[in-house]
């Protein structure tokens, strides 16, 4: 299959850092050129990526002829302009998160793909531990889907960060609030049909540094978030159903290489530990699949605590010994161990 020729527009570090490697790893892809407004520093972009060819503005770069598509990771505000740039030139883009604004700036995109494809960059929407999520949902493990939660945040109150400038979009809700909208379109399969939203805004910067929201996706369905970017570094998904419950631990900085764990729990425990009834045992539906299955790992301070000199034989430990089985709503000992530190 024919490689796709893309050019990327800046050198931000999110595409420096994740998605170029990640582009240059594709056997689909071929990475022929880089934009700055500075041509130096595309310059030294491309020789650090070994992309053949450097622009000092974009405009060259969506003048060229080659280019077939074109990665847009400029600021929120410059998302619309050049993606608008790219797709009258005739190239596909694929352009960051948030894609436009407002819903005026949406629907001129939308306008604009007639002939080219213009696609926002959500990795919920790619990611295996998503689509297994997505999967589950949809094949009713949980029963039907009540709620999804989301929290998402971190701390940043650099005012010369531009995440946290107003003017060109700044602000939790179009920094990661996204990501919580969007998780909900995605595990409901639909659309929100209303919303009620909370907002705190520093006094100093007038960006939303905090933003509560309640979305109605209809049929019972309901999206609750909370996004902030001056509270401690934190993510959590869970999706509620009439039969059990999902929690997706690391849902939108997922470290890579890694296997993913899926946390599936039926409500036999208040304390929401995932126990299984049936299976005596925690779930997980790990992407890859564990070497022993039915005989989660134990780690090092499950065995210290029980009495094992870890990292010695087993000869050397205690004699072997197969647990009871409690009954699910009381849990012993041994098993909140195994709860607590994991697989």
């Amino acid at each position: 299959m024919k490689k796709v020729v893309w050019g990327v527009l800046s050198t931000a570090k999110i595409g420096l850092d994740l998605v170029l490697p990640a582009m240059r790893a594709s056997p689909l892809v071929e990475l022929r050129a880089i934009a700055s407004r500075s041509l130096a520093s595309a310059q030294r972009a491309a020789s650090a990526l070994d992309i053949a060819r450097a622009y000092g503005s974009y405009e060259e770069l969506i003048a060229d002829p080659e280019i077939e598509a074109i990665y847009n990771p400029l600021p929120n505000h410059l998302h619309v302009p050049l993606t608008l740039q790219a797709a009258a030139a005739g190239k596909h883009v694929l352009c960051e998160k948030p894609v436009a604004l407002t819903a005026a700036e949406a629907q001129a995109l939308r306008a604009a793909a007639q002939g080219v494809r213009i696609e926002e960059a959500f990795m919920v929407r790619h990611h295996p531990q998503w689509q297994r999520v997505r999967e589950l949902v949809r094949a009713g493990r949980i029963g039907t889907p009540r709620a999804v939660q989301v929290f998402f945040s971190y701390f940043n109150d650099d005012a010369n960060n531009i995440r946290n400038q107003r003017a060109i979009g700044g602000g939790a809700l179009y920094d990661i609030g996204c990501y919580a909208i969007l998780s909900g379109r995605y595990l409901f399969d639909g659309e929100p049909q209303r919303a009620i939203a909370l907002v705190d805004r520093d006094p100093a910067l007038g960006t939303d540094r905090t933003t509560s929201a309640l979305l109605d996706f209809g049929a019972g369905r309901q999206l609750s978030f909370t996004v902030s970017t001056q509270a401690c570094r934190y993510q959590r998904v869970n999706v509620v159903g009439t039969q059990g419950r999902i929690e997706i631990e690391i849902p939108f900085n997922a470290p890579r290489g890694g296997a993913m764990r899926i946390a599936l729990d039926d409500g036999g425990a208040l304390d929401g530990s995932a126990f299984d009834r049936h299976r005596r045992r925690r779930i997980f539906v790990p992407l890859r699949r564990p070497h022993h299955p039915q005989r989660p790992r134990r780690s090092s301070r499950c065995l210290a605590r029980r009495g094992h000199s870890v990292g010695a034989p087993r000869s050397q430990g205690r004699a072997r010994h197969r647990p009871a089985r409690p009954h699910p709503g009381r849990l012993s000992r041994r098993l909140q161990g195994r709860l607590r530190d994991g697989p």
